[in-house]
């Protein structure tokens, strides 16, 4: 079962930083840039979210948590539209023939 998925991801003449999911919408990292897109966005959230504490008031919560961490997920779909597959609906891996 894994060898399936393994061979699906490897396949990537085209070389894109991110495939589409086997399961489901979205991307999976596939070269090492699309890991270093995933790592540098998770240190900037986790950056972001050291910068709260329990006496944070709800607009500092807003202005130095929330906005950064929409801004950051936006600029994280962008480079995966760009750098990825087309993504689509998908259930399994796909079929001989079928439009990949």
């Amino acid at each position: 079962m894994f060898e399936g998925f393994k061979e699906y991801y490897k396949n990537n003449p085209e070389g894109y930083w991110f495939k589409r999911k086997v399961y489901g919408w979205g991307w999976v990292p596939v070269k090492w840039q699309g890991w270093v897109v995933i790592g540098v966005w998770l240190v900037a959230v986790l950056a972001f979210a050291f910068t709260l504490d329990e006496n944070s008031p709800p607009r500092e919560v807003a202005f130095t948590f929330i906005l950064p961490l929409l801004f950051l997920t936006v600029l994280m779909i962008r480079i995966c539209y760009k750098k990825g597959e087309k993504p689509k609906w998908q259930w399994g891996l796909p079929k001989e023939g079928e439009e990949e």
